[in-house]
């Protein structure tokens, strides 16, 4: 894909949505990016259901390392994979504490550096943290941005080769 299609389609995007937004529900950077990493092969309501009983205990990377993976395997056992995430999330603490001074960093390689991070994950903590023009491109893609930019029907015949790079 061109340059100048690649910016037509942002700027449908953009004129379509003004804000971006996530359905996961956060209080900060760092609930986001552990409801994002915790979001895969999950919904979003699930997710908020753990997270609504998980971060009044732990809303911090000092927090949620202090509770220890046993501990945050305990609030997201109804989420799919909930061991390996746990796991993660341990991991991902650890190292915003020692290498970002307990902040979620706004650059692609340290977030993509992080256990259970990424490209699909950087880019919606880019995007909804930072603002950074970035898409998440997930399975739904086609049929919302079909709806969303009034793809033509050449647009649809070569989807399957069309890829948007943010």
């Amino acid at each position: 894909m061109n340059p100048q299609k690649r910016h037509e389609i942002f700027s449908r995007l953009r004129e379509h949505i003004k804000q971006p937004r996530s359905e996961l529900e956060y209080r900060s950077n760092f609930e986001l990016l552990i409801s994002v990493l915790l979001s895969a092969q999950a919904t979003d309501v699930s997710v908020n259901k753990a997270t609504a009983r998980l971060y009044p205990v732990a809303n911090t990377p000092e927090k949620m390392l202090a509770l220890g993976e046993d501990g945050v395997r305990d609030y997201i056992k109804t989420i799919g994979l909930f061991n390996s995430k746990a796991k993660n999330v341990i991991a991902t603490c650890k190292i915003l504490i020692e290498q970002h001074n307990s902040e979620v960093p706004d650059e692609r390689t340290a977030l993509e550096a992080l256990p259970g991070v990424g490209r699909k994950t950087a880019n919606v903590i880019l995007n909804v943290a930072f603002g950074h023009p970035t898409i998440a491109v997930d399975t739904h893609i086609k049929t919302y941005s079909r709806s969303k930019i009034n793809c033509s029907s050449s647009c649809r015949k070569n989807s399957n080769s069309t890829r948007i790079t943010g």
